[in-house]
């Protein structure tokens, strides 16, 4: 029987190193198959758990405790090992000219020249989802930020994970089916960009809460206070159990492409054709 697992390489906010940069890798059968985000301390936890670069990253946004590892894994890649295959890059389609910006756009990637920065990576840009490892995943927009800079993504049947945003109970509630865990930003005080403990209990069913684990915060003392609010709280170095994801089809990806037609109102995402 396959063993399908989440495992919390960081869960801390961009204030908060010592909780590690907020990431997680989904596990096969203890092998990693996808990193979501790569910052600097992610990136260490995830060499050192698994000894090799993750062969797939998904970016949720550009922020740099997000993506601070990648000049590291440039090099990991580019000097490494060479008879590992180069890291997948699974980017939205509107990161992809801001990912560029942040860790690509400058001359001479390595002092003797002769390389670019993406030669060290497949890069794959994404706009409702993607197929990995014959698995499709799903992508969808989210709060932080301005719009159309930050998604998260679900892999049905297995796990959601929000990346940072402000809550989107409308989306979330899409994708859970009851048993899945949802992987949720939220701290104990919310901003513009972050969902907070008030935020949450507001805005989410106690059904959709008891699914939640939450993550991204600024302090141990700060998780700690989320427990006690009744929620689960990600630690560093968790191994979250998940159920075994659903059998995905061509026709299930534009089934999911269809329902996520999104409408900007307000500055804001509203998704429409949710049934």
């Amino acid at each position: 029987m396959t063993v399908w697992n989440l495992s919390f390489l960081g869960v801390g906010n961009a204030a908060a190193p010592q909780l590690g940069s907020a990431s997680v890798v989904l596990e096969k059968d203890g092998t990693p198959l996808l990193m979501v985000d790569c910052g600097q301390e992610a990136l260490t936890a995830c060499l050192a758990s698994y000894g090799r670069p993750p062969p797939a990253v998904f970016v949720t946004h550009v922020h740099m405790d997000h993506v601070a590892g990648f000049e590291r894994l440039f090099v990991a890649n580019h000097f490494g090992n060479l008879a590992l295959p180069r890291t997948r890059l699974f980017v939205p389609a509107l990161l992809v000219p801001l990912l560029q910006g942040r860790v690509a756009d400058y001359p001479n990637v390595v002092a003797e020249g002769f390389a670019n920065f993406w030669d060290a990576f497949e890069l794959v840009p994404v706009s409702s989802g993607f197929w990995h490892q014959r698995l499709w995943f799903d992508v969808f927009p989210v709060r932080h930020h301005v719009p159309g800079t930050a998604y998260g993504v679900c892999l049905s049947g297995a796990f959601l994970y929000t990346g940072d945003t402000r809550p989107i109970p409308e989306t979330v509630a899409q994708f859970a089916d009851g048993l899945m865990p949802l992987v949720h930003d939220c701290d104990l005080h919310g901003n513009p960009s972050h969902t907070g403990l008030p935020d949450l209990l507001r805005e989410y069913s106690e059904e959709l809460r008891r699914q939640m684990v939450v993550y991204h915060y600024a302090s141990v003392a700060d998780g700690a206070e989320l427990a006690r609010a009744g929620l689960r709280v990600a630690r560093p170095g968790d191994r979250l159990s998940l159920p075994s994801p659903r059998e995905a089809t061509a026709a299930h990806a534009a089934a999911v492409r269809q329902r996520l037609q999104g409408d900007r109102r307000d500055g804001e995402w509203s998704l429409t054709n949710l049934e």
